[in-house]
């Protein structure tokens, strides 16, 4: 459950999301920060969630010749990078298409 959904939802209540929603705009980035370089080029998109709020994530499992305003997508755990001499791996959220409506054609 994340974030406040409309302005008479009383403040402090968590709201649930499910997580799904359409990529309402994008772009492909090809000149990346430190860091990124191994996952060059990547699509950042702006996505429109099912219940109204508005995110902003990478896309993964997706070519970015692929995207498409109107995309139904939906929020999935992946590595964002490593940090550090040790490694470390560093864990957050992205959006993938949602396969079976790819391949229902929607």
């Amino acid at each position: 459950m994340i974030g406040h959904l409309g302005k008479n939802r009383p403040e402090g209540i968590p709201a649930k999301l499910s997580g799904r929603g359409e990529v309402y705009s994008f772009t492909t980035m090809y000149n990346v920060p430190r860091g990124y370089e191994d996952q060059k080029p990547y699509t950042i998109a702006l996505i429109k969630l099912d219940e109204g709020p508005m995110v902003t994530a990478q896309l993964t499992d997706v070519d970015p010749q692929d995207v498409k305003i109107g995309m139904r997508v939906e929020m999935v755990t992946r590595k964002l990078r490593e940090e550090g001499e040790e490694g470390q791996i560093i864990y957050g959220y992205k959006f993938r298409p949602i396969l079976a409506e790819l391949s229902a054609g929607r």
